[in-house]
């Protein structure tokens, strides 16, 4: 950290994924638990809290295996393993970088005027006795404006199997709207308007009629105001752990997408 400590906010990001003023508060929520957990003494950790927090960034955004982690901060492979799941779980547990959850969507003080629900793939390792080529993990994303606000975050998130079609996923997750809540989707969540009626969905032609030139300017206007979800999507697969073939248990995928989540949010 030493090293690195007087780069740019641009340098910092490009080699940690974060800025500068997030690994700081980072750092705060982490020295505060350590400090709690050595009231009773114990070994002292090899590395200062910086450089575990380092090490944790740096596998997400390399994704490179525990060992080779390891081996850039003189640990063995098991021992950087639980150094980054302290990591995870503090900075989760803390609550300062966890996503409002699906309950703001239905709250009266905190209900989005407008929400974006789309779709990020992941590939995983598939199963030994699957023939089948790709294997990947779906999430399902939903951004918005909490009321009185302008600056949109991601509210919540659901997991499934990329096999599951969108609006299956979606019918799965149970997720549910404020009854004033404008909702836009792509064209893969057909039937979305049943279930909540302020919903608006692309224009698609058919075989035998093709598009109007409103319904052209309609899915124009549609695909410019949902890019937003689009682009904090791209933000989150800026950490190769989530954008590269994920080899690790599923279980914990979901908080690491989250926690990555939550730091976009801390930094919009």
């Amino acid at each position: 950290y030493i090293q690195i400590k007087e780069l740019g906010n641009e340098d910092f990001r490009r080699l940690t994924g974060v800025l500068p003023v997030t690994f700081t508060k980072m750092v705060k929520i982490l020295t505060v638990s350590l400090n709690g957990k050595h009231t009773q003494g114990g070994r002292p950790n090899k590395l200062c809290v910086e450089d575990m927090l380092l090490a944790t960034l740096e596998y997400y955004r390399e994704y490179r295996t525990y060992f080779h982690i390891g081996q850039s901060y003189g640990l063995s492979e098991s021992s950087c393993y639980k150094l980054i799941r302290w990591v995870e779980e503090t900075l989760i547990k803390s609550g300062e970088f966890s996503l409002p959850g699906s309950k703001a969507l239905l709250n009266n003080d905190t209900y989005p005027e407008l929400a974006i629900v789309d779709v990020a793939e992941s590939p995983c390792e598939r199963p030994k006795k699957s023939k089948k080529k790709r294997h990947t993990l779906k999430t399902q994303v939903i951004i918005g404006a909490p009321k009185g606000s302008e600056q949109k975050k991601i509210l919540c998130t659901f997991f499934g199997t990329g096999r599951m079609h969108d609006f299956k996923l979606f019918k799965k997750s149970s997720i549910k709207f404020h009854y004033k809540t404008q909702t836009l989707a792509d064209s893969g969540y057909q039937g979305l308007q049943k279930l909540h009626g302020e919903t608006q969905l692309p224009q698609k032609k058919t075989k035998k009629k093709g598009l109007t030139k409103e319904e052209k300017k309609h899915n124009k206007d549609l695909s410019s105001q949902r890019v937003v979800v689009e682009n904090m999507i791209g933000f989150i697969k800026r950490f190769k752990i989530v954008a590269d073939r994920y080899r690790n248990r599923r279980k914990r995928f979901s908080l690491r997408f989250n926690l990555i989540a939550a730091i976009c949010n801390f930094e919009l």
